[in-house]
């Protein structure tokens, strides 16, 4: 088996994992959090845990002599911005509305490399994208009730969300060419805990609620919704991201963030008993060939980055 060609498509498929079961950790927490607050707790939890790790020397973090402008502007696209605006967004939104927008960003994604890295997919790759993205299009129109555009601020933050993420994954490439996924993956975070909890805190302070900031973690439900989002949806997830941006075309990565919406119904299936109907089936067949057709049609034209994040 070739590790470079299997290695990023392992990781591709255990982020999608990661990510599509963290809707129902998410939606847990909400009934009881605030979203920054859950913002807060969750990449306070991820910095801490990758601090701890390089203290122990389980991990290798050395920014000496490096210049880390890009890092900074990877952690305020991801998880800042993209966070915020997707959290606006589904708040003002309709479901199908979300839905479709963020399988949006494997394309926005493709447009971006074209003046970024002076570099655009085969006929084939593209193909094998758009495939995917009809495939989550086809699952949202086929629910019903789809309502678009009827609040525009909400659309905008939606809008924001999708660039913020393609942008991640541009400039997370671009820094891999002098960081290691472990050290992009270790400034997300930090930057993520402080900014969300600098809001969540302005935030109780505004409401005279600050001793009361931290109750909530008390509870089991909450404690392990936390956990799962801190650990394997952020450092986890985020790193293998990473990995992945230093190793295939941002395109490609992006790609894989589309299976979300199969493992997030599959989940649902076998979690919460909901039931599974014919279009998803359809749908979860277009997303999965799409996102097979653009690993196996992707030609990496940028160099191959073997940077070690453990010891």
């Amino acid at each position: 088996m070739n590790r470079d060609k299997w290695l990023p498509v392992i990781a591709g498929v255990a982020v999608s994992v990661f990510f599509g079961l963290s809707f129902m950790f998410t939606r847990d927490a909400l009934d009881t959090l605030a979203p920054l607050e859950l913002l807060g707790f969750r990449f306070a939890l991820a910095a801490l845990a990758l601090t701890l790790l390089k203290w122990v020397g389980l991990i290798r973090v050395d920014l000496r002599g490096k210049h880390i402008g890009s890092l900074l502007l990877v952690a305020i696209f991801q998880p800042f911005f993209y966070f915020l605006c997707e959290t606006t967004g589904v708040k003002l939104t309709s479901a199908s509305e979300a839905g479709m927008m963020m399988g949006l960003i494997p394309v926005v994604v493709v447009l971006l490399e074209i003046p970024f890295f002076k570099s655009a997919p085969s006929a084939k790759q593209l193909g094998a994208i758009l495939l995917s993205v009809a495939g989550i299009f086809f699952i949202v129109v086929m629910k019903g009730n789809v309502e678009l555009g009827y609040n525009y601020l909400g659309t905008l933050a939606l809008l924001g969300a999708v660039v913020s993420a393609g942008m991640y994954n541009i400039y997370s490439k671009k820094s891999s060419l002098s960081f290691t996924p472990v050290e992009i993956t270790y400034i997300m975070m930090w930057i993520g805990a402080v900014l969300f909890n600098i809001m969540a805190s302005v935030s109780h302070l505004a409401a005279g609620t600050l001793p009361q900031m931290f109750i909530p973690l008390g509870q089991p439900r909450i404690l392990v919704a936390v956990i799962y989002l801190g650990i394997l949806s952020s450092v986890v997830a985020f790193f293998l991201m990473n990995f992945m941006l230093s190793r295939i075309r941002a395109s490609q990565t992006a790609t894989y963030i589309n299976l979300t919406t199969v493992v997030a119904i599959l989940g649902g299936v076998f979690f919460r008993g909901e039931t599974f109907a014919w279009f998803q089936a359809v749908g979860t067949v277009m997303i999965v060939l799409g996102v097979w057709g653009t690993a196996y049609f992707g030609q990496e034209k940028l160099p191959i980055h073997r940077h070690v994040s453990l010891k």
